[in-house]
């Protein structure tokens, strides 16, 4: 009886236009790539930067990442390529998979350190910006292993085994545990994890970046103890089970010891950002005054042409109204200015009666 299974593909290079390579493993990164770009950029605007800035920090930390995830996994599976037998040009071959995400993380600060120092910005808040952009990267780059049918666990029978039907580099042709689905699925929720803390518990200065990195080892650390590719053991573990729980035990740390010495959340994320975005609503309220003062001038010359669609019979009359109404007020000015007068006359008559009365 045939059991249910995730099926394998028959190849992970697919030719576009008959000519480009199309790899799926590459593709999978690419697309990583710019999904963690993408949500780390939004994040980072919401924080108080500008737009553009994570991107322009990403030139930097990506490649520093690549190199650092490739020399990671030749370095610990250097008899993959250095033995008896092997070709060592095959460690430059990185489309054949084979990335260390610790070596990628830890060259890949380095390069964002040198991004954030050139634009100012403080690397614990740009990397809070983007720590759930790179969970959920993995989780998509994870599927490279998929095409390349790499990274499987043992063997199973439950309805979502991964077939296997590759036989070169020592595959054995059957039906295993998808530990590369397993990890798929256990990023994202270390990215939902991510963004729900920091959005509850207002985290800063590289601390939802360190929830991160703590929340993935603790999956990594199982899944990699389902794993049955060649990998160095030390003390009946796997070497990247002990990565994990080293790398674990830092993130934690970090975490304690970062809440009591700096708490709180950056208040600043981007220096100057916050002078632009007043310089933004300045030029829109101008934009504002420059739309009534046109509001304005329509009205005017709705009101001119009014006036020149008047007959000059209808003009005639509007003018003798004008010259009434102007006399009116001339009589009006000219009564009150003569009462004033009278006013004035009998006070002062008043006044001499007095005198008289006083000499008398």
């Amino acid at each position: 009886m045939e059991i249910a299974y995730i099926p394998s593909p028959s190849r992970g290079v697919y030719e576009l236009f008959g000519v480009i390579p199309l790899r799926g493993y590459a593709f999978c990164i690419i697309i990583g790539v710019f999904v963690a770009v993408w949500l780390g950029n939004r994040r980072w605007i919401a924080r108080g930067g500008r737009p553009g800035t994570v991107a322009d920090i990403a030139v930097w930390a990506v490649p520093f990442g690549l190199v650092g995830g490739r020399l990671y996994h030749v370095i610990t599976d250097y008899q993959l390529y250095f033995s008896e037998g092997q070709d060592w040009v095959d460690a430059f071959k990185i489309w054949e998979g084979g990335l260390g995400i610790w070596g990628a993380i830890a060259f890949g600060a380095v390069g964002a350190w040198i991004g954030c120092r050139s634009r100012g910005v403080p690397l614990p808040a740009w990397a809070d910006a983007l720590a759930p952009g790179i969970a959920l990267a993995q989780a998509i780059g994870r599927w490279g292993n998929w095409f390349n049918q790499e990274l499987y666990g043992r063997e199973t029978d439950l309805p979502w085994a991964l077939h296997i039907t590759s036989s070169t580099d020592g595959r054995v042709p059957g039906y295993y545990h998808p530990t590369f689905l397993y990890e798929s699925l256990w990023c994202i929720g270390v990215a939902v994890l991510v963004i729900w803390a920091d959005r509850r518990f207002k985290l800063g200065h590289g601390r939802a970046f360190a929830l991160y990195v703590a929340a993935y080892c603790a999956g990594r650390f199982w899944i990699e103890a389902m794993r049955v590719d060649e990998a160095h053991h030390f003390l009946g573990m796997r070497l990247n089970e002990w990565t994990s729980i080293v790398v674990f035990l830092l993130a934690v740390l970090y975490i304690v010891l970062s809440a009591r010495l700096r708490p709180g959340r950056e208040e600043v994320v981007e220096p100057g950002a916050s002078d632009e975005d007043t310089d933004d609503d300045g030029a829109a309220v101008k934009l504002d005054k420059k739309s009534e003062d046109e509001d304005s001038e329509t009205k005017d010359s709705e009101g001119k042409k009014s006036d020149a669609g008047k007959s000059d019979a209808e003009k005639s009359e509007d003018a003798d109204e004008k010259e009434t109404a102007e006399a009116e007020t001339d009589s009006s000015s000219g009564s009150s200015e003569s009462e004033t007068d009278d006013s004035s006359s009998s006070v002062e008559a008043k006044d001499e009666e007095a005198e008289s009365a006083k000499k008398a």
